[in-house]
């Protein structure tokens, strides 16, 4: 079992910059595939960016393609998100998600979520 910590989050004006952290402990970090998601109030909870175990291969969606960058240090069991050109609709709280493949089922642990607010 994996715990995650997230945190880096804050108030940002629009066109701004954030770096969230997401510090996992307690298995062996690299044996994990890891995403952020993040949800704003009154909507479901959305994917914004995985990043494979190895740190090969990375997705996004649409809405943050060119302005947010993931990635990893498995030295330091952290995943990070690099948040650039912010704007008013990315405020959400995030969330950071570690999952892996066990006996064909899916796998997966959540951290407690870092507030991002974006606006002047």
């Amino acid at each position: 079992q994996v715990q995650l910590v997230e945190s880096g989050g804050g108030l940002v004006q629009p066109g701004g910059s954030l770096r969230l952290s997401c510090a996992a402990s307690g298995s062996t970090f690299s044996r994990y595939a890891m995403s952020w998601y993040r949800q704003a109030p009154g909507k479901e909870r959305e994917l914004v960016a995985r990043i494979t175990s190895t740190g090969s291969s990375t997705n996004y969606a649409d809405s943050v393609k060119g302005r947010f960058t993931i990635s990893r240090d498995n030295a330091k069991s952290t995943v990070y998100l690099q948040m650039s050109s912010l704007k008013p609709e990315d405020t959400a709280v995030y969330y950071c998600r570690a999952d892996e493949l066990v006996l064909l089922r899916v796998v997966d642990y959540w951290g407690q979520g870092t507030q991002v607010t974006v606006s002047s």
